[in-house]
C-alpha cells in the first residue's frame, strides 16, 4: 500500500510539473504576442486574465482587417464591448482612437487603458443598479 501511495505521489508531482511548464510557455507566447503588435498597458487594475482576454479580442478584431483599410474605431470599440458584456456581464464601455482625453469612474477591478500599435484603448465597467419602480 505504501509503495502505491509513492507512486500516485510521484504522478501527482510529475502532472504538476507538466502544468507549470505549459503554463509558462502560454505566459512567454502570450508576451511574445503582445510585442509583435506593441502592446502597452498604460494604466490598470484590472486581473491579468481580463486584460489577455482584451488584448486576444484586440489582436483578432485588428487582424480581421484587411492590409492597407483604415480600421473602423467604432467596430472595434463595440467589438470589445459585447465581448466583455457577454463574458463578464454588463456594463462594459470601450473608447477607442489614436488621441483621446478622458475621466471615468470605474467599478474595481474593471479598468484597462491600453495601446495596440497606434491605437489607444479604454474598456471600463461601471455599476449597474435596477430601477425601483
Amino acid at each position: 500500500m505504501e509503495e502505491a501511495e509513492k507512486e500516485l505521489e510521484r504522478r501527482s508531482k510529475f502532472l504538476n510539473s507538466l502544468i507549470e511548464k505549459k503554463k509558462a510557455i502560454e505566459e512567454q507566447q502570450e508576451e511574445e504576442q503582445h510585442e509583435s503588435l506593441n502592446v502597452h498597458v498604460r494604466a490598470t487594475d484590472m486581473p491579468l486574465p481580463l486584460q489577455n482576454h482584451a488584448f486576444h479580442c484586440a489582436r483578432l478584431h485588428l487582424h480581421s482587417f484587411p492590409p492597407g483599410n483604415k480600421l473602423d474605431t467604432k467596430r472595434l470599440a463595440l467589438a470589445l464591448k459585447k465581448e466583455f458584456d457577454s463574458s463578464y456581464g454588463p456594463a462594459w464601455h470601450c473608447i477607442v482612437g489614436t488621441s483621446f482625453g478622458s475621466y471615468v469612474t470605474h467599478s474595481l477591478g474593471g479598468f484597462l487603458y491600453f495601446s495596440i500599435d497606434k491605437f489607444y484603448i479604454l474598456l471600463f465597467k461601471t455599476a449597474v443598479e435596477p430601477l425601483d419602480h
